[in-house]
């Protein structure tokens, strides 16, 4: 026996299963409907629930019973799946208005899947969730079969607002997501009325009711307004969330996390940057959260004195204290399709689905009231001829018959009069049925009249929602401020200011000793090594080296090495010209000025931070002539009264105002020192040591083991103008090997 058999390309077969898949994900698993705001899972939960009469005045049902309900005769998925779905609905912290009320343990902000089993938690509808069920049995929407073909199932609810905005959502369907975010019911009816009295309004009025997302959490909304139009102009965006906190005596209390923030990860996060000791500004961090205040993390800083400001700043920009929720408005529109609206186009959309369904609901009451209507008109009939109808009642076999006949009756209305009592036969019944009558004809005439009026559906529908808006609305809980842009702390700033030297070895290795008082020359060298230079400074500064060649190498002296060892080679941090060697540093405050100048006799005034640079291979600073090098760099303590001794390698002594040199960024600088230029080129003088110094100071020159102090009045006469060669030392001290300044009253 042959079998007929159908021949498919795997490529053919394969794309349109998958396409099948990809809409079925879409249409019935991921995204909402934009009439009620629900995927299907959703909607069959409250469906199964009104069918079980869990209606807010009812009592609690174990939800085990309504999960049950669900996936047996509706969504025939996993139950853990579905309860999950029900959970969410039930959370006030995920929900903005939620659909269900629920008894028990449904989680927590801090771990919303925290929840119990369904064996164990109740649950009913909340108030709310009338505005999606109120209208179902009133012709206003469509019955498909369920799963089964056992019972019947809405397409959608008759939602009376815009849920899909109230409640939000998200869902990751095949090859598009929607993240919707929650909104406040009375800026969505507010704006909703608007159009419906301004169907060409602009999104720039629509922003004036609504004013951004509101979050059940009640966190700040941050964005600023450009980016929020932006957001709802396109659909698609990202809006910025900020906890609320305000400080309480060297406290920080945080009181509103942003949206599905939980605490225990902000504490975790807090936590790690303490160890990390990224925070020294934070002494603890703990969680005061309880019934009465859901929300309270109190962040304990180290003093009244510490700006509690900046640490919100820098916990603002490095955990999730701050958060951008994303925002891709994709919802299934009224032609079953997805789409990405903006938000007055969703709203516009909405409101036709909301006319849609109050036609609907008219024309379902219209029909009703026709009906009855036919019916009383057989019983005024009945009564008029009341003998007659109780003679053929008693003698006909066949009333209902006799009746249609003699009475010229409908069978509907030959019904009505059989299932009459016999108390409804009396004189009172029939003024009733009058007065019935004569009320439905005034409400049938109403009726068609709106439907045949636009104007009037709108002010129907407008009335509608003001009277949900009074019922069901309330003020904001996500404020929107404007705010400065979050900056987390520079290294620098989180470091504790405390006092170090910085030491410079002949051979450019560099360490940093803690504290003030160190000696540089009871320090270890290298065989071979020496201490060349030494600077007293803080942790948080920076340190520039200086090269032979007039280069400057900048390095954050919290990062330099102990000096509990020999340190470490600057060119292992640095690029240096070849040949070059390093000669001094400077460090301090960026507003210190330093001296720097060459051996040639040239230099000039600069601030520390026009030296600094981010480059390895240095910045070029001093413009240094050939067969030169750079001197130490020397501090500049007052620049109005401070003097500059200039000694040159053949033992002569210049001394000038401070004054008399320019402030530059770099370059060659201007005479100090007047050398001549045939004892430069063959270095057999040069400028030697340069030194700064008060009026009030002494100097001690070493040449060889001799020793010569040079008091305040001593150095008077070395005084002259700036440019010249100087006075020779007294004899003895033709070669000078060093300078040391001393204060005034500090003793050698």
């Amino acid at each position: 026996m042959d079998i007929e058999t159908e021949k498919i390309s795997i490529a053919e077969y394969t794309e349109e299963a998958y396409l099948n898949y990809a809409m079925y994900v879409i249409n019935d698993r991921a995204l909402p409907f934009i009439g009620d705001g629900l995927k299907p899972v959703q909607r069959r939960i409250i469906h199964a629930m009104n069918a079980l009469r869990l209606s807010p005045e009812a009592k609690f049902s174990k939800s085990a019973r309504t999960i049950g309900e669900v996936i047996g005769k509706f969504h025939p998925h996993g139950d853990s799946a579905c309860y999950e779905a029900m959970v969410l609905m039930a959370q006030t912290f995920s929900y903005r208005y939620p659909l269900v009320d629920g008894q028990g343990n449904w989680g927590s902000p801090d771990d919303p899947k925290s929840y119990a089993a369904m064996r164990y938690t109740e649950s009913k509808l909340t108030f709310y969730s009338r505005i999606l069920l109120e209208e179902l049995h009133q012709g206003t929407v469509e019955w498909i079969p369920n799963f089964d073909g056992t019972i019947e199932e809405p397409v959608h609810l008759p939602a009376r607002v815009p849920n899909v905005l109230l409640n939000g959502g998200m869902g990751i369907a095949v090859g598009m997501t929607t993240d919707i975010p929650p909104h406040n019911l009375n800026e969505i009816i507010n704006a909703c009325i608007y159009i419906l009295d301004h169907p060409k309004a602009e999104l720039n009025q629509v922003l004036e009711l609504v004013l951004g997302p509101d979050f059940p959490s009640g966190a700040d909304i941050v964005s600023s307004k450009e980016e929020i139009k932006e957001v709802y102009e396109t659909g698609r965006g990202a809006i910025k969330a900020r906890a609320v906190y305000e400080p309480d005596r060297g406290e920080i209390v945080i009181t509103a996390l942003p949206y599905q923030v939980s605490g225990a990860k902000i504490l975790e996060q807090i936590a790690n940057q303490m160890r990390a000791k990224k925070l020294p500004m934070v002494v603890d961090v703990r969680d005061e959260s309880d019934h009465e205040y859901p929300t309270r993390i109190v962040v304990v800083l180290k003093s009244s004195r510490v700006d509690s400001e900046g640490v919100m700043s820098h916990l603002f920009a490095t955990t999730d204290l701050e958060k951008n929720h994303r925002v891709n408005l994709n919802t299934i529109g009224l032609n079953g399709r997805p789409r990405v609206m903006g938000l007055v186009e969703l709203l516009k959309e909405w409101l036709r689905f909301r006319a849609d369904t109050v036609t609907l609901r008219l024309k379902y009451r219209l029909e009703k009231i026709l009906e009855r209507l036919h019916i009383l008109e057989g019983l005024l009939l009945a009564y008029l001829n009341l003998d007659l109808v109780i003679e053929i009642i008693r003698n006909e076999e066949s009333p209902k018959s006799k009746l249609i006949t003699d009475l010229k009756l409908s069978v509907e209305q030959a019904e009505a009069i059989l299932n009459l009592r016999l108390r409804q036969l009396g004189k009172l019944e029939e003024e009733k049925i009058t007065q019935e009558q004569k009320n439905l004809e005034e409400e049938k005439k109403g009726i068609e009249k709106t439907l045949k009026a636009k104007a009037r559906l709108k002010n129907l529908i407008k009335k509608e929602l003001e009277e949900d808006k009074q019922i069901h609305g309330g003020p904001r809980l996500s404020d929107l401020v404007e705010r400065e842009e979050s900056r987390a702390f520079q290294e620098k700033e989180i470091l504790l200011s405390e006092p170090v030297t910085v030491v410079l070895s002949e051979q450019g290795w560099v360490r940093s000793a803690k504290g003030h008082d160190v000696t540089p020359l009871d320090l270890s060298y290298r065989a071979g090594d020496g201490f060349l230079q030494s600077e007293k400074c803080k942790t948080e500064q920076d340190a520039v080296f200086f090269d032979s060649v007039g280069r400057g190498y900048t390095a954050a002296i919290h990062g330099l090495p102990s000096a509990r060892g020999q340190g470490e080679p600057l060119t292992g941090r640095f690029n240096p010209p070849v040949g070059a060697v390093f000669m001094g540093l400077t460090a301090g405050e960026n507003d210190s000025k330093f001296l720097l100048s060459s051996d040639s006799g040239y230099g000039f005034l600069a601030r520390l931070s026009d030296l600094k640079s981010k480059n390895k291979n240095g910045k070029a600073i001093m413009k240094v002539i050939a067969n030169s090098l750079v001197n130490q760099p020397q501090p500049v303590r007052n620049h109005d009264t401070d003097l500059i001794g200039a000694f040159s390698s053949q033992g002569r002594l210049l001394i000038f105002d401070l004054r008399e040199l320019p402030l530059l960024g770099k370059g060659k600088g201007i005479k100090i020192m007047n050398i001549p230029r045939s004892n430069l080129d063959t270095r057999d003088e040069v400028m030697s040591f340069v030194k700064v110094f008060s009026p009030e100071s002494s100097v001690l020159v070493f040449s060889g083991k001799r020793k010569l102090n040079l008091s305040p009045k001593d150095l008077i006469h070395f005084k002259s103008d700036r440019a010249r060669r100087g006075l020779k030392l007294p004899r003895g001290f033709q070669k000078v090997d060093d300078v040391i300044v001393k204060a005034s009253g500090e003793t050698s």
